[in-house]
Parts: C-alpha cells; structure tokens; sequence
C-alpha cells in the first residue's frame, strides 16, 4: 500500500516539477513585463477568479472515490459529481456578476478590468476537473492526470512569450491564463472518457443521496465536509492574496504573490500527497495506521530540507526570477514554506480523518484558527506588509495540523478502524 501510495504520489509530483519549472518561467516574464503595480493588479484579477471558483465548487473526486468502487455506483457517482460541477458553474457566475458589478471599486480593480477579469473567471469555473480528476484516480491513472496538469503551465509560457511580442498587457495575460485553465481541463475531460466512459445520463442531486442514505450514509454530509474543507484550503490562500491587495495595495499583492508561488511549492506537494493517499486509506483502512506514520515521517524530513534551501538560495533566486523590485518576497517565501512544511506532514492525517469519514471535523480544524487570523489581518498588514498575510497562514496551519495529530491519536486510540464505507 505505501509503494502504491508513494508511486501515485510520484506520478503527481513528475506534474508539480514540470508545473514548478515552467511556473519560474511565466512567473519571470510577468512580472518583469508588468512591473509591481500592474503585475499586483493581474494578481488581484487572477486571484478573484480563483477565489470564486474556490468558494463555489465540490470535492467531487473524492465523492467518486469514496461511492464509485463498483460499476454501477460509478455511474451513479459520476452523475452526481456532474450535478455538483454545473451547480458550481451556475452559483460562481452569479457571484462573480454581482461582485464585479457592485464592488469592483473594492477590489481596486479599474472599470477597464471588470469585464475581462468576469471572462476569466467564468472560463476558470468552465474549467474545473475535479470529477475527471477523480475518475482518472479511482482508476490509478496518475500518469494521465500528470500530463493533463502540464498542459497549464505549458500553454501560460508558450501563451507568455507571444503576448510579450504582440501586445503585453493585464489583459492579454488574463486572456493566456484563461486559455491554459480551459485546455487543462479539455485534456482532463479527453484522458477521463478514453479510461472510461462518462455517464451523462445519470446526472442528478438527488439519486445519489438517496441511494446512500438506504444504506445508511449521509452523503451530504460528507460532501458538506469535504467541500467546505476544500474551500477553505484553497480559497483562504486566495483570499489572503486579495486583501493583502485591497488593504496594503496592488504591489504589496504582487509582492506576496511571488513569495506564494515560490514559498508553497511544498504546499502542492501537500495536495499531491492527500490525493494519492485517501485512495489506498479508502481500499484498506486496516493498514492506514502504518501508511499514515511512515509517510508523515517522509514529509517532515522533506520539508526541513526546503526551508534550509531557502534560507540559503532564497534571496537569488527571487532576484534571478522577479528582479530586485521583489526582494522584500524573501521573508514572507520562508513562512510560507514552514507552513507548507507543517502542510505537508499533516496531509496524510487529514486524508486518515477523511477517509473515516470526518469531514465535518477537518473543516472545524481548519476554519476556526483561519476566522482567527482573517480578524488580525489588517492588523498584521499594518504592522508587517506582506508578512503579516504569510503569519496569518503559518499560524492556522500550525494549530490545524495539531488539531488533525489529536483528532487521529484519539480516533486511533478509541477504535479500531472501519470499513471504509462506513461513516464514522
């Protein structure tokens, strides 16, 4: 179970390197052709977009790995996911209109910019993956899903080099950016129905539930959980990046974005790890105690070597990549990666708690420190720029991967394990 764990994981993580690479790549020519203040101005229209798509959507891939271990509650799964992607399209577009509409001032945010930051991000929502994702991981076919991911970053450098030729604006770069989102997702779409046929037919909120809840699950519930956990693991960070934008301005946005991106790589390994491992803690919950510890131990080792490696090369790299306009990233880079270290260690935990069905409680984890640290971030800002949204983030992490170590020691303790299918 861990070689298959950490195989799978392997297969994520070719499409993380290849996505890292060529991130340093679009990142260096965006910056360096926008400057800070209108490159803080694209980050906060790319960040809207992101943030509402954050807000809006379902954990589907998990619902369909959780319910879709046979054929026909595949179907069923699938049809339920599909469900839940149109009701994401529907509601995000909605929020979108009005929010641009009413409180584009709010966000900084020139009237120019309005409408095509509202283009951008209705084609990011017609862009999600996460039920073809979760297609392509039932069926162990993380090679695909890695070569569906390097289609972002590929198109957003190729898309990068054109607009800086032709016409670099705020603007063209939303359009590159908007197109690499849609081009994922078509390639997701393309990989998903060549492994398996996608049941269009069998689309409905209501079926799945209904069939579940015979076999007494609560399928919203768990849907509940594991989709308001995944917003606020998503959209927090996106959230941080838009008010430190609203509160400190366009270039201290820009400024925190760059030390994001290089300081939370380890949180996409984070991500890649949760994502392989909830599949092999579903299949076999008997081993998970095992699986969860060796893992764990892996990571934190993992994450103590990248923290050194910033310490020591962060300040050049930021200077080769951004530009010296940058540096003030540096600091702000080494939080954000302690926290993705902390990321790191506890994604196996929350995949166990997942996978036990704790959703609910991996989501009162989280949310209570993030309402904690959005209430002291306009203090923090004040105080200390772009770190202070870079404290907000360690902080949560840190207590909400203690939250996910107690929550399993005293599960683990209390009980032995379930079948996977049982709620518990």
């Amino acid at each position: 179970m861990l070689r298959r764990a950490l195989q799978n994981t392997g297969w994520l993580m070719s499409a993380r390197a290849v996505n890292a690479v060529l991130s340093l790549v679009y990142l260096a020519l965006a910056t360096r052709e926008l400057g800070p203040e209108r490159f803080g101005l694209f980050v906060i229209a790319f960040t809207f977009a992101q943030l509402v798509v954050g807000l809006s959507s379902f954990q589907t891939w998990q619902s369909i790995i959780r319910w879709g271990q046979d054929e026909d509650d595949r179907k069923t799964a699938t049809g339920f996911a599909l469900a839940l992607d149109g009701v994401t399209i529907l509601v995000g577009t909605t929020v979108a209109a009005l929010v641009l509409g009413f409180a584009g001032d709010w966000l900084l945010l020139p009237e120019k910019m309005r409408f095509p930051t509202f283009l951008f991000t209705v084609a990011s929502l017609l862009a999600i993956r996460s039920t073809p994702t979760g297609l392509l991981r039932l069926h162990d076919r993380y090679a695909r899903a890695a070569l569906a991911d390097a289609t972002t970053s590929i198109v957003r450098v190729v898309g990068a080099v054109v607009v800086i030729f032709v016409h670099p604006s705020i603007q063209s770069f939303l359009i590159v950016w908007g197109a690499a989102e849609v081009a994922t997702a078509a390639m997701y779409w393309w990989l998903a129905a060549s492994t398996e046929p996608i049941h269009w037919r069998r689309i409905s909120l209501t079926r799945l539930p209904r069939e579940r809840r015979a076999a007494g699950e609560k399928a919203w519930s768990f849907v509940a959980g594991t989709s308001l956990t995944g917003m606020l693991s998503i959209a927090s960070r996106q959230l941080l990046v838009l008010l430190t934008g609203v509160l400190g301005g366009p270039a201290l946005a820009g400024i925190y974005r760059v030390a994001s991106q290089l300081g939370e790589g380890l949180l996409k390994l984070a991500q890649a790890l949760l994502r392989a491992v909830y599949p092999e803690l579903v299949r076999n919950p008997q081993g998970a105690k095992l699986l969860v510890g060796k893992i764990t131990r892996i990571a934190a080792f993992t994450g103590v070597l990248v923290i050194a490696f910033g310490l020591l090369a962060g300040e050049w790299i930021i200077t080769a990549i951004a530009g010296e306009d940058y540096l003030a990233a540096f600091w702000p880079m080494l939080v954000l990666a302690a926290a993705a270290s902390l990321e790191l260690a506890g994604a196996s935990l929350e995949a166990l708690l997942v996978a036990r069905g704790q959703a609910i409680t991996n989501f009162l984890i989280r949310a209570v420190p993030l309402a904690v640290g959005l209430a002291a971030l306009p203090w923090l800002i004040g105080l200390f720029g772009a770190m202070g949204a870079a404290l907000v983030v360690l902080g949560t992490s840190m207590v909400s991967v203690t939250g996910f170590a107690l929550m399993v020691r005293r599960r683990l303790s209390d009980a032995p394990l379930e079948a996977s299918g049982t709620s518990a």
